[in-house]
């Protein structure tokens, strides 16, 4: 996202597309478009992560010098920035009309879910100014409209969605983290516990943590691991309508 030493009015200029000052006769040629540099960008971050985001890897993949995707781009900030308000153009958002509210909630944490298993690495961005393109705001106005004549106002419609968006992201953080390890290690959840139950067995004590190793040993036999992103989102998910259901109902 854009820090501090960042243009915002530039910034906002690029996620409008509007043209901003360029000085006559100076740098290459551009042959490419915003577009295109955006596009490659997120492609690189969808296959290997924003570890592996720069500005020379996306000019590699357009056929580009690095210097030539400052024409187009400020920096990574600003890229970073265009990056997330394309993917929520790129949502696909589900129809609400006539539904229940809690069927209409529990299709933006379904389409927000979906949007961080495309894009993974969108969990690794701060929440912190956002940044206010036409993805965003077309996103926000879907969204908002979930909780649209619930009898809730405005500062707590926001609040709402804001808590419906922080738990779908932390649980979407879980399935991430377990696919990352998995790959990291070579052995998925089920293979790394088989490896080291033996050693926990070994060391623990149940007397002196009788909760947690029979919690943890009747969560780890259900799961098949020691955590379910699956049985997390529906569990969590469950948890948040009814708290919703005390403020719209009570």
């Amino acid at each position: 996202m854009a820090s501090e030493k960042n243009d915002p009015a530039r910034t906002l200029e690029l996620l409008w597309r509007e043209p901003g000052e360029r000085p006559r006769g100076r740098g290459p040629r551009q042959r490419r478009s915003v577009d295109e540099v955006v596009a490659a960008a997120i492609a690189l971050a969808d296959a290997d992560g924003l570890g592996a985001l720069t500005m020379r890897a996306v000019a590699d993949r357009l056929g580009l010098t690095p210097m030539a995707t400052y024409t187009y781009v400020p920096g990574k900030a600003e890229l970073l920035d265009l990056m997330l308000d394309s993917v929520y153009a790129a949502m696909r958002h589900p129809d609400l009309t006539g539904l229940p509210w809690r069927d209409r909630i529990a299709a933006v944490a379904a389409s927000n879910r979906a949007l961080l298993a495309r894009h993974p690495w969108v969990t690794d961005l701060p929440a912190t100014r956002p940044p206010l393109g036409p993805g965003l705001l077309a996103k926000y106005e879907h969204e908002l409209a979930a909780f649209d004549g619930l009898g809730l106002d405005d500062v707590t419609m926001d609040a709402a969605l804001t808590h419906l968006l922080g738990f779908v992201a932390a649980t979407a953080r879980i399935g991430i983290d377990l696919a990352r390890n998995a790959a990291a290690t070579g052995m998925d959840d089920a293979q790394w516990w088989s490896r080291v139950g033996p050693v926990l067995e070994r060391v623990i004590d149940p007397e002196r943590y009788p909760l947690a190793t029979r919690v943890g040993a009747a969560a780890g036999q259900a799961h098949d691991a020691a955590y379910s992103a699956e049985h997390a989102y529906e569990f969590g998910l469950a948890r948040l309508l009814a708290g919703f259901a005390d403020l719209i109902e009570g």
